[in-house]
């Protein structure tokens, strides 16, 4: 059983930029918490490179490691419109400005695939996505950092497996994320971890009952995070990247306590 404040040090918190700025900085320092800092469309356009540079220096000087996640909402590098993945591009651009400044261990994107809506063209899908993720890996590898891709509305891992075979070889890695697993997909998470897992490099852990993507305190819902932190106990897995996704305070404290009572690693 691992004390609170070795959890607190082995974990990223999710923040969106633009709430760390306002609201949340003081309480991530005075905390000793690492951020998984998101970088939405509204906060990329207003904020200034000065006040990315303030929050990054601010985490530096405690040492505090730091995760970036890139924007999603609109965004598809699949998409077979070019003017959509010129857009995604722009966007991601914008992140990657801010790589040198925040010197992430990440940078977690979205895979983005949905059958419902990609699934009569998956071949161009695929080959823009490959395009659009081997530029930006190779940026990111750059400043020492890697690419995550997350899972979201995919049914199951066999949607996106061709993107971490093709892109192994610029080490891009699977940021798992649970509660999109048990909210919208269709195969379970043995089916991801025995697909998937050689690629895994990140962990988002937030849990719901199913239906609906809560990003509720781990352990408070209907995911059985027992069994899934014994998996990772029984197999030969390297600690990847753990990143708590409450989207409300009251459920970080809660979380934090179940881990230090279950951490696998």
């Amino acid at each position: 059983m691992k004390t609170l404040k070795n959890i607190i040090q082995k974990v990223q918190i999710n923040i969106p930029f633009t709430m760390l700025h306002e609201t949340y900085l003081e309480a991530f320092i005075e905390n000793g918490l690492n951020p998984e800092i998101g970088l939405d469309a509204a906060a990329l356009d207003r904020f200034s490179m000065a006040d990315f540079r303030g929050i990054a220096r601010e985490f530096h000087k405690k040492s505090r490691t730091i995760t970036l996640h890139g924007p999603f909402i609109d965004l598809s590098a699949g998409s077979p419109d070019p003017a959509v993945r010129g857009v995604t591009r722009d966007r991601l651009e914008q992140l990657l400005e801010l790589v040198p400044l925040f010197k992430p261990l990440a940078v977690v994107c979205h895979a983005g695939y949905d059958t419902k809506r990609y699934g009569y063209f998956k071949e161009t899908w695929v080959e823009n996505s490959l395009e659009l993720w081997s530029w930006m890996a190779g940026r990111i590898a750059a400043h020492g950092a890697r690419l995550m891709l997350e899972n979201v509305y995919e049914d199951g891992p066999e949607d996106i497996q061709i993107l971490f075979e093709a892109l192994n070889n610029q080490r891009v890695g699977f940021c798992l994320d649970i509660g999109h697993v048990s909210a919208f997909g269709q195969s379970g998470l043995e089916l991801w971890l025995q697909v998937l897992g050689p690629y895994l490099g990140q962990l988002h852990l937030h849990d719901n009952h199913g239906e609906e993507d809560e990003h509720l305190a781990i352990g408070s819902g209907g995911i059985d995070f027992a069994n899934l932190l014994k998996y990772f106990k029984k197999n030969s897995f390297s600690p990847p990247i753990v990143t708590l996704e409450p989207h409300e305070e009251k459920d970080l404290w809660p979380g934090l306590e179940y881990l230090s009572r279950m951490w696998p690693w």
